[in-house]
C-alpha cells in the first residue's frame, strides 16, 4: 500500500511516522518527499492491510505536524516513470540515454526495435559495438554542448543524430557530465518533417518566394485584393500554396490581428464537416458534448475562415454557407437559435467550379457569391524560370534547419529539376530538396540525391515509336497528353479550359482515342 502524508516540514517527522509501522512489525520499503515545499511524505508499505490502516490512521494523524493521511495509487517517482515511459513510447524516433562509458541507461520502444532487442534488454547495452567508428563519450566531452544533425550509420541505416548532454547538479562543466540523450532521425524522412515545421512559420507575402515573373504578378494582384473585405476564391493545383496565399491575404487585411481558421472540405463526412464549421447545440445528438461545441465560424469571429477544396462541399453545406454569405447568419446543428457573425470567407479549390456548376454538382448562386474576388495560382511546371532560385532558397533553409554545411546544386541536378513535371508543385519541390540536403554528403546535390517519382506524366519521348509518319507520332503524343491530364480534369469542358482549346475539339479527340468513356 502507498500512502501520502500531508505534513509539516520539520526535522524528525519521518522518523516519528515510520516508528508506528515498526511497532506493528510492518516494513517500509520506500519513502519519498514531495509537495511544493517538502510538505508531503510518500511511503510504500507493501504488507499493510486496509484493516491495519484503519487502526493506525488515528495514531499517524496524532503525530505532531501530520495534517492528513490518505492512500494513493503511485509514488511520485513511479508516476514520473510511467509518464516518461508513455512519452517516449509515443515517439516514432529512436531515443536513448547513455552514460559516459557509452552504455545505454534507458531507451524507448523504437530504439529497441532498431537495435533488435526487447525494451527490457536495452539498459546496459554498449552502443560502441553498433557504432565502432564513433566514440560518443569522447564526442560529448569534446563538445560539452548540444550537437544537431550528426550523420551516423546504424545497422545499415543512415540517421541524423541530435545529442543533448546531461549534467549533474545543474552544472555545465565537463567534470559534471553524466551522459547524453541521443535522438535519431532517419535521413530519408527528415525533409518531410522539416517541411511541416517550416510551413507553420510562414507568414505574410514576404514568406512567399517570388522567383518567377508569373508568381510576382500573382502577388501583385493578391496585395491589391487583400484589403478588400469581400469573399476571395483561390484556384490552383495541389501543392501550389493556396493556403499560404490565403493566410498572407488575411494578414494584409484589416482583420490581420483577428483569428484565421482553416477547414479542408475534402474527405470529411457531411455531418462532421457541418459540426466543425457551424458547431452544435447541447445534446444535439447521441455522443455530443453536454455543453455543445463552438464551430470554426464562431471561433473565427471578426477574422477569416479558409475553406480548402470547397468544390468537395456537400449540397447541404453549400446551402448553409450560401445563407451565411448572404446575411451573416446560421444555426448550430440541433439549435433553433440564430447566430450572427462577421467573418470573411476565403475559399480554395483545384477543381473547375463552373464545370461543376454545369454538371449540377455545385450551386451557381454559391459560386457567384464566392467568386467576388479571384486568384489563379500557376503550377510549378509553368514557372520553370524560377526553379533554380526557388531550389537554392529551399536548400539554404534545409541546411540551416539541419545544421549542416550549405551544399551547392550541380548542373545535372538542376537540369533534372527543371525537366521534371512536378505533379505536387512547390510543396513537392520543397520536400524533395529537404530530403536531398539530408542525404548529401559531398559539396553539391547530385541527381541521385533527388527522389523524384515517375508519376503523372512520361518524360521526353520515352516509349513513343518514332518509326511512323509525323502525323502518327504527333497523334500518339496527343493521346498520351490527354490520358495524363484527363484524370485531373475529368470532363471535356475542364480539359478544354486547361489546354486552351474549344470544348468541341477536346470532346472529339477524347472520343477518337476512347478516353473517359462517352460524355
Amino acid at each position: 500500500m502507498r500512502l501520502r502524508f500531508h505534513c509539516q516540514n520539520r526535522i524528525g517527522i519521518l522518523r516519528d511516522i515510520v516508528a508506528h509501522f515498526s511497532d506493528y512489525g510492518l516494513n517500509v520499503a520506500r519513502g519519498e518527499v514531495g509537495g511544493e515545499h517538502g510538505n508531503a511524505i510518500y511511503l510504500h508499505v507493501p504488507n499493510l492491510l486496509h484493516a491495519q490502516l484503519a487502526t493506525l490512521r488515528p495514531e499517524l494523524e496524532a503525530v505532531p505536524g501530520v495534517f492528513g493521511v490518505r492512500q494513493v495509487n503511485l509514488m511520485p517517482s513511479e508516476r514520473r516513470h510511467l509518464e516518461l515511459d508513455a512519452l517516449l513510447s509515443s515517439l516514432s524516433d529512436p531515443v536513448m540515454s547513455i552514460d559516459m562509458e557509452g552504455h545505454i541507461v534507458a531507451a524507448n520502444r523504437a530504439a529497441g526495435q532498431l537495435l533488435g532487442v526487447r525494451i527490457d534488454e536495452v539498459p546496459g547495452l554498449s552502443l560502441d559495438r553498433h557504432l565502432p567508428e564513433l566514440d560518443l563519450p569522447a564526442l560529448i566531452r569534446r563538445n560539452n554542448a548540444r550537437v544537431n544533425g550528426l550523420r551516423i550509420k546504424l545497422r545499415e541505416t543512415t540517421f541524423l543524430a541530435d545529442i543533448a548532454p546531461l549534467h549533474r547538479e545543474h552544472q555545465d562543466d565537463v567534470a559534471s557530465l553524466a551522459g547524453a540523450v541521443v535522438t535519431l532521425h532517419r535521413a530519408d524522412r527528415i525533409g518531410e518533417r522539416i517541411y511541416q515545421v517550416q510551413r507553420q512559420e510562414l507568414r505574410g507575402f514576404e514568406a512567399i518566394f517570388q522567383a518567377s515573373p508569373r508568381l510576382q504578378a500573382l502577388i501583385r494582384e493578391a496585395r491589391r485584393m487583400a484589403p478588400l473585405d469581400a469573399p476571395l476564391l483561390i484556384q490552383g493545383e495541389t501543392g501550389t500554396g493556396k493556403e499560404l496565399l490565403a493566410r498572407a491575404c488575411h494578414l494584409a487585411s484589416a482583420r490581420g490581428q483577428a483569428p484565421f481558421m482553416a477547414l479542408n472540405c475534402a474527405g470529411l463526412p457531411e455531418s462532421m464537416a457541418e459540426t466543425e464549421l457551424f458547431g452544435y447545440a447541447p445534446g444535439a445528438f447521441e455522443g455530443a458534448r453536454p455543453e455543445g461545441k463552438l464551430g470554426l465560424l464562431e471561433l473565427t469571429a471578426g477574422g477569416t475562415i479558409f475553406l480548402d477544396e470547397v468544390g468537395e462541399m456537400s449540397p447541404r453545406l453549400q446551402v448553409k454557407l450560401l445563407r451565411f454569405l448572404q446575411d451573416g447568419g446560421f444555426r448550430r446543428v440541433g439549435s433553433d437559435e440564430e447566430t450572427w457573425l462577421d467573418v470573411r470567407v476565403i475559399c480554395a479549390t483545384q477543381q473547375d467550379l463552373p464545370a461543376l456548376c454545369a454538371e449540377g454538382l455545385f450551386r451557381h448562386d454559391l459560386y457567384h457569391r464566392l467568386n467576388v474576388l479571384s486568384l489563379q495560382v500557376p503550377p510549378l511546371r509553368e514557372c520553370r524560370d524560377g526553379i533554380e532560385a526557388l531550389s537554392m532558397h529551399f536548400i539554404d533553409r534545409a541546411a540551416r534547419q539541419i545544421g549542416c554545411r550549405l551544399p551547392g546544386l550541380s548542373s545535372p541536378a538542376l537540369a533534372r529539376l527543371v525537366a521534371y513535371h512536378w505533379p505536387g508543385n512547390v510543396r513537392q519541390l520543397e520536400n524533395v530538396l529537404f530530403q536531398a540536403v539530408s542525404l548529401c554528403e559531398g559539396e553539391a546535390i547530385e541527381p541521385d540525391h533527388l527522389r523524384l517519382p515517375d508519376v503523372g506524366e512520361s518524360d521526353g519521348l520515352a516509349g513513343i515509336d518514332l518509326e511512323g509518319s509525323l502525323a502518327g507520332i504527333l497523334g500518339e503524343v496527343e493521346r498520351r497528353v490527354l490520358e495524363a491530364l484527363y484524370p485531373r480534369h475529368p470532363s471535356s469542358r475542364q480539359l478544354a479550359r486547361r489546354l486552351g482549346v474549344s470544348h468541341t475539339t477536346i470532346a472529339n479527340k477524347l472520343r477518337r482515342y476512347g478516353i473517359g468513356g462517352e460524355e
